[in-house]
């Protein structure tokens, strides 16, 4: 049976045998409901559109064809890893797109922040419906919709991100099996569905990527920047059991540079800024406590291994007052 909305008396997903059983009755919902048709899905490496994927793999296999959209502005490793987990391993129909220089090329000299954000995304409607043309017989589009998706755009909070934004002539059914499900029920199924821990419970990441880390008009020298010192932050916080911690961390580099010293000689480069929060709502954020040394040992490895970086800053604001992301 097709949910429009979450049940009233249904159980929370919150162990193994729970979701077990909901893969196998959305399995057989999503073979009821698509037949013999095929499956469109844009796959952003996500927690939600991740686990829309393996489930469906699961159900129909080849019927399904992802479509991997690389628009420059994600996480240092993550379109290798939606390659090796999606394609290698579960063999689905992956199409990848690296669509780096279009997006970046329409960036360009932008720095607005609502300016971005709107190129951003309409720019992704239109690679993604370019290569939904090429493919024959879709008549499905499966969304990674969640239940709080769905309650926020009812109270006015946000638009439904995943509703519409397509052109006419894609008219798609749409398959939606994990929208009457919580955020951490979600995981649960990821888990279940055997994905990798850390694309299971990666924090949030915002839609337009490292695009909202890199304040100001967007240059690729900068946004480097930002892509390498996330990944180090990153590593470092896993590696001294922080990651599991802390809410949400990550790196801004933004548009101004600081005077500085390099191998005996000025050097006047960008400046990175790391933010790491706590919250329980995203309406209100404390900041963690990182150990100073470990905060060291970071700043070390960034001004020496990040190209054009030589000062780093730790952001205390709470929100408020300060937001959780920069732009």
């Amino acid at each position: 049976m097709i949910y429009d909305r979450r049940p009233d008396d249904m159980e929370r997903i919150t162990t193994p045998e729970l979701a077990n059983a909901f893969i196998e009755e959305q399995v057989e919902v999503v073979k009821e409901q698509v037949g013999d048709k095929k499956v469109l899905l844009a796959l952003s490496g996500g927690v939600d559109s991740s686990v829309v994927a393996a489930l469906l793999i699961k159900a129909i296999g080849d019927q399904l064809t992802c479509v991997h959209v690389n628009h420059g502005l994600l996480r240092k490793g993550e379109p290798e890893q939606v390659i090796e987990v999606f394609q290698n391993q579960m063999k689905a129909n992956l199409v990848y797109v690296d669509a780096t220089d279009r997006f970046l090329d329409k960036l360009a000299g932008v720095d607005d922040p609502e300016t971005k954000r709107m190129i951003i995304g309409n720019e992704f409607i239109e690679v993604f419906a370019e290569e939904a043309r090429k493919l024959e017989g879709v008549e499905f589009l499966a969304q990674g919709t969640i239940w709080p998706d769905i309650l926020e755009s009812e109270d006015g909070i946000k638009a439904h991100h995943n509703a519409g934004g397509l052109p006419e002539d894609l008219d798609f059914e749409l398959v939606e099996p994990v929208k009457i499900l919580f955020k951490d029920e979600v995981r649960m199924v990821g888990d279940a569905l055997g994905l990798p821990e850390n694309m299971v419970y990666r924090q949030p990441f915002p839609g337009p990527g490292l695009g909202v880390r890199c304040p100001g008009a967007i240059t690729r020298d900068r946004l480097e920047a930002v892509r390498e010192s996330d990944a180090i932050l990153r590593e470092e916080f896993e590696k001294n059991g922080l990651a599991g911690k802390v809410w949400q961390y990550f790196t801004v580099v933004p548009d101004f540079r600081s005077t500085g010293v390099k191998d005996g000689k000025r050097a006047f480069e960008w400046l990175v800024i790391i933010r790491a929060v706590n919250t329980q709502d995203a309406m209100t954020a404390t900041v963690e406590d990182i150990p100073f040394d470990l905060m060291q040992h970071i700043v070390d490895r960034i001004t020496h291994e990040v190209s054009g970086v030589n000062r780093v800053l730790y952001d205390f604001t709470p929100k408020p007052t300060g937001t959780i992301e920069y732009e």
